[in-house]
């Protein structure tokens, strides 16, 4: 027992702060992705732009309107970070990429708007705490990963009353992963009918968001569907720990909005 206690001792304490101070984001590691480039106001890009391995890069969302970033298509892969300095894509290294709409993930730029929480009735019915139930629609189990490894004990999801369960009965909301396939479609619907009212949803990943690599295949969905209403959009292809996080405590009231200035991308 005492070499245990011991042992335990010098392992110190391996939780990270949240918000963290000093991130510590490997080198590989890309965040929010900006874009730079004065002839996409007129609708028209450099011809590599067009070579971007995803949906990322999308035009004629409204009239007059250029190329716009879809933050929740992002594959948050090397071969879209395109074109040169001044006039192309670049990742960030900033890990707030969640939006309360589908469309608030769409920029010209890459600068999103502060996420907002909910309303104050359904925080204080919240209370302290959220239950979740899972549900995985068609992935690849990147983001399944990553969500688990936000209850680890490095990011420790619970120490924000933050946890999962086992039936949608016991949850205040459900998390969909993965593209929504018709296979799972049902299921999923049928879940969120079992979690009782008022109930959140939570759409992580881009498969969810837009169907992310597998979109327009005949075998995958689209993402979450009209019918399920969803509360939290958190990007990423999978998202990172702290990006679930952050997305999960700004809903629910624990973090400021503050400031979504685009940061410097990384080095060359």
């Amino acid at each position: 027992m005492l070499e245990f206690a011991r042992a335990r001792l010098a392992q110190g304490t391996a939780t990270i702060d949240f918000p963290p101070s000093d991130r510590g984001f490997p080198e590989r590691f890309r965040g929010r992705p900006i874009l730079e480039c004065a002839g996409c106001t007129g609708g028209s890009c450099p011809d590599d732009l067009g070579t971007i391995p995803s949906r990322l890069l999308r035009t004629g969302q409204a009239p007059d309107a250029g190329t716009v970033l879809d933050m929740g298509a992002c594959l948050f892969a090397p071969e879209e970070a395109v074109g040169s300095a001044g006039c192309g894509v670049s990742f960030t290294r900033d890990h707030r990429i969640a939006s309360r709409t589908r469309g608030g993930l769409l920029t010209p730029t890459g600068l999103i708007e502060p996420l907002a929480a909910l309303d104050e009735r359904m925080r204080k019915l919240l209370g302290r705490s959220l239950r979740l139930r899972s549900v995985s629609a068609g992935s690849c189990n990147g983001c399944e990963a990553e969500l688990t490894a936000a209850s680890n004990v490095v990011f420790d999801m619970a120490r924000f009353g933050i946890q999962f369960v086992a039936s949608p009965r016991h949850a205040d909301g459900i998390v969909v992963t993965g593209t929504v396939n018709a296979n799972m479609r049902d299921a999923l619907e049928r879940t969120y009918a079992a979690v009782p009212d008022p109930r959140i949803v939570i759409a992580v990943g881009a498969c969810a968001a837009s169907g992310g690599p597998f979109y327009g295949s005949e075998q995958a969905g689209d993402g979450v569907p009209s019918s399920i209403p969803v509360d939290l959009w958190i990007a990423g292809c999978p998202p990172h720990p702290l990006t679930i996080l952050d997305g999960l405590l700004r809903l629910l009231g624990r973090l400021d909005r503050g400031d979504r200035a685009p940061t410097a991308p990384p080095g060359p």
